[in-house]
């Protein structure tokens, strides 16, 4: 359990990496706060959490919105005194080749992907500043750090963009105590991955074990935990960073 139970904001906590986060925070005692625009999945993960004995509300919250996003931690704030942590998780990767990826398409990826991650930040800093204390982990990619992914050239760019704001983020907010970290996820067993229409699709995915070093795709279990590890005091002296969670594949290709 934890010494303290913290207040953890977490977007696009209704499935995938971002429920199993929603479960690993809840696990260690702090108190999860479960955001998604799947309301009935965000429900439900919560539910989950508080009938396993553990701490968890869902507030519904689209990243494309600074109005909901700043009422959200408004909210919170005043119910629980502030954020400690925020996970901004919530992202989409739309199949779009570049003849047909229009201004709206790559605005719609950009707005839930980048500013998605901007927004819900900007709205937690200013209690987290005041505090001396905070943390944030957004989520990238391996397509946002090392690989290009043809015909999601939206995604690649939008996830990139996050390692930069993890960056610039981390040197500006430093000074107050608050840490900002990343993580770039490789092949994880989620919806998104396992889509025909968007991903490799299932059959992909599994075959996809055969060139990662540790024999499989991951789980989301696994990036769950190194999220958790970041906003922990055990990664107290580490900030900027964009940790790749991905069983060896970029190491592994030759």
């Amino acid at each position: 359990m934890a010494d303290q139970a913290r207040t953890v904001l977490i977007t696009g906590a209704g499935i995938g990496i971002g429920r199993a986060t929603a479960k690993s925070f809840a696990a260690a005692g702090d108190h999860v706060v479960v955001t998604d625009v799947l309301e009935a999945e965000g429900r439900s993960v919560a539910a989950e959490i508080v009938a396993a004995g553990g701490s968890a509300e869902f507030m519904a919250l689209d990243v494309r919105s600074t109005e909901q996003a700043d009422a959200v931690v408004a909210a919170l704030e005043a119910r629980c005194g502030a954020v400690d942590v925020v996970v901004a998780n919530a992202g989409i990767a739309h199949r779009v080749p570049l003849a047909s990826l229009s201004d709206e398409k790559w605005d719609v990826t950009l707005d839930i992907d980048l500013k998605g991650v901007l927004r819900v930040v900007r709205a937690a800093t200013p209690a987290m500043r005041a505090r001396r204390s905070g943390a944030i982990v957004a989520v990238s990619s391996i397509m946002g750090v090392a690989y290009g992914w043809d015909e999601h050239v939206h995604y690649s760019a939008a996830k990139s963009g996050v390692v930069g704001l993890v960056r610039g983020l981390a040197v500006e907010l430093a000074g107050d105590g608050v840490r900002v970290n990343g993580i770039a996820p490789g092949y994880i067993r989620t919806a998104q991955l396992l889509s025909e229409e968007h991903s490799l699709g299932p059959k992909g995915a599994e075959a996809a074990g055969a060139f990662i070093p540790m024999g499989r795709i991951g789980e989301p279990e696994e990036i769950a935990d190194v999220i958790a590890f970041l906003a922990s005091a055990g990664a107290r002296y580490m900030t900027g960073q964009v940790v790749v969670v991905d069983g060896g594949l970029l190491v592994g290709r030759y």
